[in-house]
């Protein structure tokens, strides 16, 4: 029973750690997994660089952007951060 108690605080730790970090962790990870699933030609986005684009076409694992008129390049998925509401 001692040694139980021993460890109750280290189990209030893990728990308290759990629910306040990894769980919302992911949350937003499957929140932005759907976001890039959904994404279709014609959305803005804006990149991890920090590149504003309009989606041109998507791929499997890629999507080409168009960054103005007569630019268009190949972009990963993972490199999406966000959709840009218009």
């Amino acid at each position: 029973m001692q040694q139980v108690a021993q460890f109750l605080p280290l189990i209030l730790l893990f728990g308290i750690f759990y629910f306040l970090i990894i769980r919302p962790q992911q949350k937003q990870q499957k929140e932005h997994q759907a976001m890039l699933e959904a994404l279709k030609k014609g959305d803005k986005i804006l990149t991890t660089g920090g590149l504003y684009a309009e989606i041109a076409k998507v791929e499997e694992d890629f999507i080409k952007i168009k960054l103005n008129d007569t630019t268009i390049v190949k972009l990963d998925k993972a490199f999406v951060s966000r959709k840009v509401e218009a």
